[in-house]
């Protein structure tokens, strides 16, 4: 029985992640996150500056951290020194406290 031969398929562009490294990244370094910090500082980004410092403090996933909402870490014009959230993925509520420089920019 012959074998067909059937032509070679070329693909028409480059695959998005050949030669990236893909899954799990390495942590930052402390000295990482304090340059992050500078230049957010410098360049007036309160939004961006309070959201690194909750994820820090908080350790949460990308996910429920975007769903924060200023009422989850303000009470009464204070910001809570203590949050709980529940987590989306596993349902379960963790709790964290928010440091004094954090509380510091989430208020500003």
């Amino acid at each position: 029985m012959p074998r067909v031969q059937l032509p070679a398929v070329t693909p028409k562009h480059r695959a998005w992640n050949k030669g990236r490294i893909i899954g799990q990244k390495r942590p930052l370094l402390p000295k990482q996150v304090w340059a992050i910090r500078t230049r957010l500082e410098l360049a007036g980004n309160l939004r961006d500056l309070a959201l690194l410092n909750v994820a820090i403090d908080s350790k949460l996933r990308g996910c429920d951290l975007v769903r924060l909402t200023v009422s989850n870490l303000v009470k009464e014009d204070r910001v809570r020194e203590r949050v709980t959230v529940v987590q989306s993925k596993t349902k379960r509520p963790v709790q964290f406290e928010l440091t004094e420089n954090t509380r510091e920019t989430i208020l500003a």
